[in-house]
């Protein structure tokens, strides 16, 4: 049967459905933004309050930073290496062209403390720990275990939620400090090795540019960057639905949510530190 052409959906039948559409996905994004910061907030009380009270789960915290830091040393190891060494390698080439060979060490120290290891560490603490995190929780989620635990009167978030929470920041501080000294070594191996500088003129820039507050800025990123890998995660895998492909389903919104975060949240971070603690000049 055919239709008349009264019944066909003009034009602004078509943009009100639209605009409809579009006003239904911004309030559905906000409502999401406001449950994680309020998850957050009690995710963070919660564990506060547990430490106080000596309720805190540490058999919990001890087995997910075992978990963390076993699926992503190794990873961000032998991803940290070629990283440091491509630093050293893009920038030698250009500071060989342009006569600036003894600022290698400088850049290195600079780009790889500052911003480079907070990075890596996040993106793989994102992709191995977090995605663990979220398909964990989301399979509890559609088991009714979280059910199970509220109708029990027992907080889901200070029983699962607070110690990943800090298991994932102090695994990030840690790996962080590991993915520093490797891109570091490795961008000294190779400026010394295929770039032929001196290992005198790497190290004098490396400490006339490289100061403390590099080191603290870099933990703090790692800390926070760890934080929201961790909030991302658990709070996809508390809201999972429609069974197993629904939990498959928060595990890759997790992953690339929080990919998205990071620069965003390193931007700002960057801006901000760079205000209160400006570079070292010789």
């Amino acid at each position: 049967m055919r239709t008349s052409l009264d019944d066909r959906p003009t034009f602004g039948d078509r943009t009100r459905g639209a605009l409809e559409r579009s006003g239904r996905g911004a309030l559905d994004a906000t409502r999401s933004l406001g449950s994680l910061y309020a998850m957050v907030l009690d995710a963070v009380l919660l564990t506060g309050a547990g430490l106080l009270r000596r309720r805190f789960p540490w058999r919990e915290f001890i087995d997910q930073t075992w978990f963390l830091v076993s699926v992503s040393l190794v990873p961000t190891i032998l991803i940290a290496i070629p990283f440091g060494m491509v630093i050293v390698l893009e920038v030698g080439g250009l500071a060989n062209q342009i006569g600036a060979t003894s600022f290698v060490g400088a850049v290195d120290a600079i780009g790889t403390v500052r911003e480079a290891s907070p990075i890596v560490t996040a993106l793989l603490l994102a992709g191995a720990g977090g995605s663990a995190i979220c398909a964990d929780l989301g399979a509890r989620t559609i088991r009714d275990e979280i059910s199970a635990l509220e109708v029990m009167g027992i907080s889901p978030l200070e029983r699962l939620v607070a110690p990943r929470l800090l298991a994932m920041m102090l695994v990030a501080v840690f790996l962080n400090g590991i993915v520093a000294f490797a891109g570091i070594m490795s961008g000294y191996v190779a400026d010394v090795t295929v770039l032929h500088g001196t290992a005198g003129g790497f190290l004098n820039s490396f400490s006339s540019f490289a100061q403390p507050a590099d080191v603290i800025e870099s933990m703090m990123k790692a800390a926070i960057f760890g934080l929201l890998a961790a909030v991302v995660a658990s709070y996809k895998g508390l809201n999972a639905k429609r069974g197993p492909a629904g939990v498959g389903e928060a595990v890759n919104q997790a992953v690339v949510i929080t990919g998205v975060s990071l620069f965003v949240v390193n931007l700002v971070l960057t801006e901000i530190f760079l205000v209160l603690v400006p570079p070292r000049l010789p």
